[in-house]
């Protein structure tokens, strides 16, 4: 069952559930870590946590900052997530930052060596930060591709994505995510109403609707959402 957050301002609530988690982390591992997602949402989260008043609330020095996914370009290209990140968010923090390597050729070795990165930390993530797309994807997990059936491996290379940029990525897969202690989606507008009522309220497919495949197996999974997005959901 998910935890629907239901607020006008869904980045702040988010934010303040995140020093939460982040202070309890440090305090029973010495570290925190935390998996990035992309998209115009989450860069308005990353803009309010590099403001003076919300960066204090963090030991940013005790944190590891990974991504969910990211696209085949280099990291100063215009559709890394990466760059939208360091921009909005940390290159104004101390954090140790692990992204992923986007423009290496190959893809298969760099998903391979990001797994090993994620499972030196000799656990799972803190929290996972993930994003609705309008087909009913997560990270780079798209309707019908081959990554919606890895069972084993935390990091995966994908296809050419369906949708624009029509360029490979890497991704976060389904045993990853859903090993994560807190899973949060953060979804705002209108435009997303119907899907995340789809999502929530409806048939199980994952195949067609990716987001359903969140599942975290011994964690939470929070939908912090603004009421335009929550407009169609059963609460």
């Amino acid at each position: 069952m998910s935890n629907l957050r239901v607020s006008p301002n869904p980045v702040e609530d988010l934010a303040g559930q995140l020093e939460i988690a982040a202070r309890e982390s440090v305090a029973a591992r010495g570290r925190f870590s935390l998996a990035l997602s992309g998209g115009s949402t989450p860069r308005a989260l990353y803009e309010l946590l590099a403001t003076p008043d919300w960066k204090s609330r963090f030991e940013w020095e005790q944190c590891d900052v990974f991504f969910g996914d990211e696209r085949a370009v280099a990291p100063d290209d215009a559709l890394s997530n990466f760059k939208m990140a360091s921009e909005a968010l940390l290159r104004h923090v101390p954090a140790r930052v692990h992204r992923m390597e986007g423009e290496r050729v190959d893809l298969g070795s760099a998903a391979r060596d990001y797994e090993t990165r994620l499972r030196a930390l000799g656990g799972p993530l803190d929290v996972v930060l993930l994003g609705l797309g309008d087909d009913g994807h997560t990270a780079s997990l798209f309707p019908h591709s081959p990554q919606l059936n890895e069972v084993e491996g935390w990091v995966t290379a994908t296809p050419i994505a369906p949708m624009e940029p029509r360029v490979r990525r890497l991704t976060l897969s389904f045993p990853a995510i859903n090993a994560a202690r807190k899973v949060w989606f953060l979804v705002s507008g209108v435009g997303k109403a119907e899907r995340v009522a789809e999502v929530l309220d409806g048939p199980r497919d994952v195949e067609r609707l990716p987001s359903q495949g969140v599942a975290p197996q011994n964690g939470e999974l929070v939908w912090f959402l603004d009421e335009e997005a929550a407009r169609d959901v059963s609460r």
